[in-house]
């Protein structure tokens, strides 16, 4: 992860919309945060800076201020109790998914009623009317 800081010469709002659309299209690029008042745009991700600079200089005059990794918050006394909790939140995720999974199908379900559970299959033997090409 990198957090990559951009100077960027932007006079409008329009033209913010546009360049955090430009980077936002890139893939790996986690967050996009933009300060109008020093013009700066701040890109956090997997991404590589020079790609970021090569698609922002297309429309705009883009310096590089800084490129450094991202800062992750870590807690040293509360890692044994992580791992006991992180244990419990992954049967809580794997239930809770599986109820975003069955409130989507029955979400589905009373959308298109004449949902296909079943396939009935005829052969050719049976209806003497279908068309068969051997």
């Amino acid at each position: 992860m990198k957090k990559v800081v951009l100077k960027l010469d932007l006079h409008d709002d329009k033209a913010k919309q546009k360049a955090m659309k430009a980077v936002s299209s890139l893939s790996g690029v986690n967050s996009i945060a933009m300060d109008m008042k020093d013009k700066k745009l701040t890109v956090v991700g997997d991404v590589d800076p020079v790609d970021i600079v090569s698609k922002l200089r297309k429309g705009w005059h883009t310096d590089i201020l800084t490129v450094g990794p991202a800062k992750e918050e870590k807690k040293e006394d509360g890692k044994k109790d992580e791992g006991k909790k992180d244990e419990k939140k992954d049967g809580d995720k794997k239930k809770d998914t599986d109820k975003q999974i069955q409130e989507l199908v029955d979400a589905y379900k009373a959308y298109n009623p004449h949902l296909t559970r079943y396939y009935h299959v005829q052969s050719a033997e049976e209806n003497p009317n279908a068309c068969v090409i051997c």
